[in-house]
């Protein structure tokens, strides 16, 4: 499990395609810190598996699924990432519950700057946008964010300084892909009022 408390920006080193899955080497002193074979890091929100590590840079394989229901497909050698690893039993949970697995990508829409902070309009696919509402939490690219404006195929988010430098949503411009994580628990409450719907016919 994961918070969406992005620890660092790091960066893709190496794409191999494999046919049916990419490989990618990804730098992070951080995250590598301690890593072993097997162990979960988060890549733009979604979870992936360590296969190696040297020094601060490690492998993780990505399956056909994945890239085709996340980003991970556009990114290329010097592209950077949003990068976290599991929290620890017992630790805060500085964000909300993430669980790394993406629901779908959305795009930035537009940016519209302030002098102290920026709001980033995001897309929101169809089957996704029952799950938003106004101030409840989103997961984009990793990052757990507040819902400020929960529109039918859009939301809005507000971003701080320190999230537009220290994450890529400072990077991204209109047009660009984000991933998409809605709020673990609000799906769990849809499906067990269908279930009790069911029950009572």
């Amino acid at each position: 499990m994961f918070t969406g408390i992005v620890e660092e920006l790091g960066e893709v080193t190496a794409v191999e395609n494999l046919g049916d899955a990419s490989r990618f080497r990804l730098r992070g002193p951080v995250v590598t810190e301690g890593a072993q074979h097997g162990d979960s890091i988060a890549v733009n929100g979604v979870c992936l598996t360590v296969v190696e590590h040297e020094g601060d840079e490690f492998t993780a394989d990505v399956m056909a699924e994945t890239l085709d229901r996340s980003s991970l497909g556009v990114l290329t050698v010097g592209s950077r990432v949003n990068l976290e690893r599991p929290t620890a039993v017992g630790a805060r949970l500085g964000g909300h519950i993430v669980q790394g697995h993406v629901d779908g990508t959305g795009a930035v829409l537009a940016r519209t700057p302030s002098e102290n902070w920026e709001i980033v309009k995001v897309s929101l696919p169809a089957d996704l946008a029952r799950y938003v509402v106004e101030k409840g939490s989103i997961t984009v690219d990793g990052i757990s964010l507040t819902v400020v404006e929960a529109g039918p195929d859009y939301f809005t988010v507000s971003l701080i300084p320190t999230t537009l430098a220290l994450t890529t949503l400072g990077l991204k411009q209109p047009g660009d892909p984000v991933n998409l994580e809605v709020d673990i628990i609000a799906k769990y409450v849809e499906r067990l009022l269908a279930s009790g719907q069911g029950a009572g016919r």
